[in-house]
């Protein structure tokens, strides 16, 4: 008799599975389950009849969201910085991951590794009291320098040309160690007769970079760029909270998706509007990946995510 059900598959690779267990259980509770929550965007919600039995308003809570005025300049906003975030973040990451396998000294790449993945681990609440006493305009460390230069010191708090720099360096700060570790995984992996080959035939360093490893990353970046592009319309909500926070001076220009529905909760307690935000902004993080997907099947189905 054949074995190959579905028990038994389990009890063949009880191991694995168990391994898998906790991530299912997390995404389960964490990302299944709350998407019921969902109906709250076409409901009028109070606190006495609750999810299941507050009315239902049809679309009127989309109504609200794009009636007023500041749709289109979050998902502006949330798609601009994103991209950027990701492009600063691939090369980044890239040029990090090539440099460190291209090191000679095995304790020193660890070291510059360690290093590069400290930020990491840092909460964005440091990095924006951090900036704060950098860069605040009374007393921050870089305007009393600029101050005793004879210079006119900067307000970033209140420029927010400042911010498009600023924001994307912050992020490929903090995150470019995470992504050198996933090239680097990659580059390991690779085949180092090609470079020996490539060696004897005098190809010199950056020949090799440019016509072995980049060619043999291309894969792997088309699939985490194409992750990411799922991600496009999901804000880095921790950090526009917490180094821009509520500023109105720049909140037309750093306002994302996010921190709109947070506001929306927060100050405004409009669970419907909010819902509503976040249901627009999942439905078009699905347009844009499968449509992304199916632009990367047609040049290449190998490198499609499916």
């Amino acid at each position: 008799m054949k074995k190959n059900g579905f028990w038994h598959e389990i009890k063949k690779n009880k191991v694995l599975y168990a391994m898998f267990l906790p991530v299912a259980i997390y995404y389960i509770l964490f990302a299944y389950i709350p998407m019921g929550g969902i109906v709250l965007a076409f409901k009028e919600f109070n606190y006495r009849d609750g999810i299941l039995f507050s009315p239902w308003n049809g679309f009127k809570n989309f109504e609200y969201f794009f009636a007023s005025g500041r749709a289109w300049l979050v998902t502006k906003n949330t798609i601009l910085y994103n991209l950027a975030f990701l492009a600063a973040y691939t090369v980044f990451s890239v040029a990090c991951a090539i440099f460190i396998a291209e090191l000679a000294g095995k304790i020193f790449k660890k070291f510059i590794q360690s290093v590069m993945f400290l930020p990491y681990f840092v909460s964005w609440v440091v990095v924006a009291a951090m900036m704060y006493n950098f860069f605040n305009y009374d007393y921050g460390l870089i305007n009393t320098l600029i101050k005793n230069l004879g210079g006119e010191p900067i307000d970033i708090y209140s420029n927010p040309t400042y911010w498009y720099f600023l924001l994307p360096m912050l992020y490929v700060w903090k995150w470019v160690g995470y992504g050198s570790v996933l090239y680097l995984a990659a580059i390991m992996g690779f085949d180092e007769e090609c470079y020996e080959a490539a060696i004897i035939d005098g190809a010199n360093i950056f020949q090799r970079i440019f016509y072995i490893t980049i060619p043999m990353l291309k894969p792997t970046m088309i699939i985490l760029i194409l992750l990411a592009l799922g991600r496009i319309l999901r804000g880095e909500f921790d950090m526009f909270y917490q180094i821009i926070g509520n500023n109105g001076l720049l909140l037309d220009y750093t306002d994302i998706i996010d921190t709109l529905v947070f506001r929306s909760l927060m100050q405004v307690q409009d669970i419907g509007m909010a819902s509503a935000a976040g249901a627009y902004q999942s439905v078009l993080c699905f347009v844009i990946i499968m449509f992304v997907n199916w632009l990367v099947r047609r040049y290449d189905k190998d490198y499609a995510l499916f």
